[in-house]
Formats: C-alpha cells, structure tokens, sequence
C-alpha cells in the first residue's frame, strides 16, 4: 500500500487510477462549482480552542445514530454509480463499513443491487431513495428493503430537478456510457481498474435493471429515469413515503429552517442538512454555514446531521460542535474506494477516526457529549 497520511492522498491516487468520467462524476459539481468548494473551504475558516491539563485516558466517540450504534459519528453517504469507481464498489464499501462500525447506506443509482448487499453482510444498512412519478415501482422497492432487513431509508428531497454538471457533459457520461475515443485512450492508461471490472457480473444499475417493468436493460432505463424524477414532490408524499415505511425514516436535502421544521412535523426521525455535495443548486451556502440554525431550530425534536465538505476528523467534531449528531462522508469513502478498493475505505475510516479523536483530547474531551461550541474560537463560525 502506499503511503496514506489523509483523504487528500487517496484523492490523487484514486484520480490516477479510476477512468476519467467515473472520477469526475463524484469529484465535481454543478456549474460554477462555488457550492461544492465552499462545503470544504468552510470548515477551514473555525478555529479550535486547545485546552491542557486534562485528563484524556478512556476516551469513546461513539454515539448512537438514528438508533444504531455508530463508532463515530459517521455514515457512509448514498453515492451514485460507486460501483464504477470500483467494480462491486458498493459491496466493499458496505463491508468496511460494517467492520469498522459504522453505518453504510445504499444508493437507488447503484450497481450492486440491495440484494446484493445483504447477501454480503449481516450489519442492517439504510437505502437511499428517490421520490419517482412510479408509485409501483416505489412500493416494490420499499418491499424489497423491508425484505433485505434496512433499518432506515434516506429519502432524498433535493433532486426534483437535476442540477447540470459541467464535467459529466465534457466527458459524454450518459446512461449508457457512449465510448468516444478520449475515453477509450484514458481506459487504456486503467489497466488495474479494467482488470477489476472484468471480473464482476455487476456492471449496470442494480437496484432498476430487471427490478422495474419498463427497465430491462440499461439503454431502456435512461428512457425510464428521464421521465422518473418527480418534479411534483410535496410533503404529501413525504406522508405517502412514511405511511409505506414502518422503519427509522430520515430526510436528506434539508438546507433552510423552514423545511426542518416541516420535515420534523412530518415524522422525520432525522435530517441531513445536505446541497447534495455543491451538485444541485451552485451558489447555495456551504453546508456548514447552514447547520447551526437548523441545529437551533430542531435539533431537540429530530437528529440533525450534516454531510458536504468533511475530509477530516476535525470537521466531524467541528460540525458536532454546531449541533450536528451524524455525518454522511460520500467523496472521502468514494476516494478511498477508487484507491485501494476496500482497504482504502477502511484506510479513510481508520484517518478521520484517529484525526477525530486526537482532535477532541486537544480540545479538553473525551467524550462527545461533553463536546458544544464551546471548543471553537468566537468569531470563526
């Protein structure tokens, strides 16, 4: 293995090694990609308040998540398509994941399938879903997650309308993948990635392809996911969602107070204060910025969790610092992932938990509980 000291290092060595338009997908965001900078330069900006003479011995960051154990405040986020940054990426994704003690949610834009996922694990993980104008094919799906023991689903609220992503349309990456001769060179140069490809049967959508009437094959699913994506979302079908579903039901996208509190109202049993990663809407704050109104306004009545931006175990506990109780890492497990396959998932977990730990001693703690504002700088948050 090579040597790995941060995420950052896993970052290049993944861009070395996964195919350019695969990469780019989860590296970037839409238009300008101000939103999706701003979510990793925020956290930069808070200072942190070093204590001494403490005692440190038998410090624990664990803390429970949507009801589930967690050995940090940390869950795996919904990635698209991860199973192209490594072939059966999800699967080894989830499995470091459930060594390492944390839980792992899967992505309606999948390659392996939720079957797949529960034949490789024995932890319960969560599904991501998306509101689709399919209510068949949504009721099947929630079947199939009951059947495969999830214990929440994350349905996602703030791609109604997908935002546009400068980098996929440079690279052509569409549903399926049109081959043009720059990605067929840049293949060429991925020899390890194309050898780990060839030796998995999971190389399309696994959650749709042969799981919904009208997809039954990948060039009839892009037919079937352009006209899918509802529009028409309300909290109405937030209702219909949880009617459906009698587990733990946690609602990502929440980026305004109002909509925390409407989400609360609506039987969230948590939220993720989530711009889906700087990809939807470009000039929204940082997720950071967003976190300690919501945080105010709910945070006794619903979890709030964060994701967006977090690369170090010091953001974690920053972001815990302003009333966040989980976080979701999706582009810090993806490089990890596209890197080293699953050691470099479990490599990524093993930094931010270490960087997270040795931070909160620095800062007079030992435990998470005991962790508030207090630990950062005035004027810095």
């Amino acid at each position: 293995m090579p040597v790995v000291t941060c995420i950052e290092d896993l970052r290049k060595l993944a861009e070395r090694r996964v195919p350019r338009m695969f990469y780019d997908y989860a590296d970037s965001g839409s238009w300008t990609e101000s939103t999706y900078r701003s979510n990793e330069a925020d956290f930069r900006g808070i200072l942190l308040r070093q204590r001494v003479a403490v005692n440190l011995e038998n410090r624990s960051t664990q803390v429970s998540m949507a009801g589930q154990t967690a050995k940090m405040p940390v869950a795996i986020a919904p990635v698209g398509l991860m199973g192209m940054q490594h072939s059966d990426g999800e699967i080894l994704t989830a499995r470091a994941a459930e060594k390492f003690g944390i839980p792992f949610t899967l992505s309606t834009m999948s390659i392996c399938s939720i079957e797949d996922i529960a034949e490789a694990t024995t932890a319960p993980f969560w599904f991501q879903l998306y509101m689709m104008r399919d209510r068949d094919a949504m009721t099947r799906m929630i079947g199939r997650c009951k059947a495969a023991g999830c214990s929440a689903l994350v349905l996602t609220l703030d791609l109604q309308v997908p935002g546009q992503r400068h980098k996929d349309l440079r690279n052509g990456l569409t549903v399926p993948p049109k081959p043009t001769l720059a990605t067929l060179i840049d293949l060429a140069t991925k020899a390890r990635w194309c050898w780990n490809m060839s030796r998995t049967k999971r190389r399309s959508f696994g959650n749709l392809v042969g799981h919904v009437q009208a997809v039954s094959n990948m060039r009839s699913l892009s037919a079937w996911s352009t006209e899918q994506f509802d529009p028409r979302v309300s909290w109405q079908d937030v209702d219909w969602v949880r009617r459906q579903w009698n587990g733990k039901l946690i609602l990502k996208g929440i980026m305004d107070v109002e909509d925390a509190k409407l989400a609360a109202a609506h039987g969230a049993d948590a939220i993720v204060v989530s711009n889906h990663g700087g990809r939807v809407l470009d000039s929204a704050p940082s997720t950071i910025r967003a976190l300690p109104p919501i945080a105010e306004a709910v945070g006794s009545t619903t979890e709030v969790w964060m994701d967006g931006g977090i690369r170090t175990g010091q953001d974690i506990l920053k972001a815990w610092a302003l009333g966040a109780r989980g976080t979701l890492i999706g582009r810090a497990a993806v490089y990890g992932l596209g890197a080293l396959g699953e050691a470099g998932v479990t490599k990524a977990l093993q930094m931010l938990h270490k960087e997270l730990d040795v931070t909160m001693a620095h800062c007079g703690h030992t435990r998470l509980a005991s962790v508030d504002r207090s630990i950062l700088v005035p004027g810095t948050y």
